[in-house]
């Protein structure tokens, strides 16, 4: 297997195609539900993760209040320097009133936070998780320079923005010279291909890297939750109090359909199929993959030792289409006008 790397947007960091997402690490509250790995089975999935060539680890300090990043941290001890380590800010850690969203005072302190279940003295990329409407962006961006300049974070991302929001942050950074996102964490598969709308051609203007989360829609592109039954007991589309992620399921397993097909044709796994159709869109730069068993990475890993013909690509394309929201297609046909001196005349 060789790993393939991409630049992280157009900062100088190259990150490997796949990140391993680690929200299964840890089991507090709501997350006990989504993996509860503890210490000894996290390592294991690093250390696959890690031989394969994997360089770039997702986290958040919500995942089960801490216990992912403190899992993650010890998991990557003695490696630290070779990998790029990403974790997220926003989420509610306490029932204190002031322990949840952007402000500079919740920032920084779960910088700090961080830092300390991490184990390390530096955030490789330091991530907003949602946006927070109560608090002025100016008063978050300016939060986050300052701990890029204080050597705390290398790098800035955000996570879950409409395409305003984000090109508002964009725009306001330059105002003030203050460091850039240099990427989007996005709900991006390719049962949600929502954020073609806007946030993909934001992200191909800007230069943001674009790094898809669920890209496997929660298991169900894996193709074990079939039609009209349920999928395995212990999976999380399974647990109705999991399953957040909606899907059109006639539009769904009509997609479902050809993955399992061309996987057949191929002579590998429908996952591979979905994962290897993220990245041969030219925005995205690593697509995180998340798993509860070895088998299960392992299988995700061989994505990048194949690619998906032009063929297959189409019609994946043409399966999973989006409708045609305006104004797409009032700018689809006024564009013509441009090359075509006849039009509208």
């Amino acid at each position: 297997m060789v790993m393939k790397y991409r630049q992280l947007g157009k900062s100088g960091l190259l990150v490997s195609e796949l990140c391993l997402g680690t929200m299964s690490f840890g089991g507090q509250g709501y997350w006990e539900k989504i993996g509860g790995l503890d210490q000894a089975a996290a390592q294991r999935l690093v250390d696959i993760a890690l031989d394969a060539g994997v360089n770039f680890f997702d986290t958040a300090d919500v995942y089960s209040y801490g216990q992912s990043e403190e899992i993650l941290g010890k998991a990557l001890k003695g490696k630290r320097d070779k990998v790029v380590l990403a974790t997220k800010v926003r989420g509610r850690m306490s029932p204190e009133i002031n322990d949840v969203g952007l402000s500079r005072r919740h920032i920084i302190q779960s910088c700090e936070n961080s830092l300390r279940r991490l184990g390390t003295d530096w955030i490789d990329l330091y991530i907003v998780h949602s946006f927070d409407f109560l608090t002025p962006l100016e008063e978050t961006l300016s939060a986050l320079d300052d701990l890029v300049h204080q050597g705390k974070v290398r790098y800035l991302g955000c996570s879950n923005f409409f395409a305003w929001q984000l090109m508002k942050a964009l725009a306001l950074s330059e105002k003030h010279h203050w460091e850039k996102f240099v990427s989007l964490q996005a709900h991006y598969s390719l049962v949600s291909r929502d954020v073609e709308y806007e946030l993909v051609p934001l992200c191909e203007d800007q230069g943001l890297g674009l790094t898809p989360w669920s890209p496997l829609a929660a298991g169900f592109l894996t193709g074990k939750y079939p039609r009209g039954g349920k999928g395995p007991a212990n999976a999380r589309r399974s647990k109705e109090e999991q399953n957040f992620i909606q899907l059109d399921e006639d539009r769904a397993y009509a997609i479902l359909d050809v993955v399992q097909r061309i996987a057949r044709e191929r002579g590998v796994t429908p996952a591979q199929v979905s994962l290897n159709y993220l990245l041969r869109k030219p925005a995205v730069s690593s697509v995180i993959i998340g798993a509860t068993k070895p088998e299960q990475l392992q299988d995700n890993l061989k994505t990048v030792e194949w690619m998906l013909t032009d063929e297959a690509m189409r019609a994946l394309d043409e399966v999973s289409a989006l409708p045609r929201l305006y104004p797409k297609w009032m700018l689809e046909f006024t564009r013509l006008d441009r090359t075509d001196p006849k039009m509208l005349l």
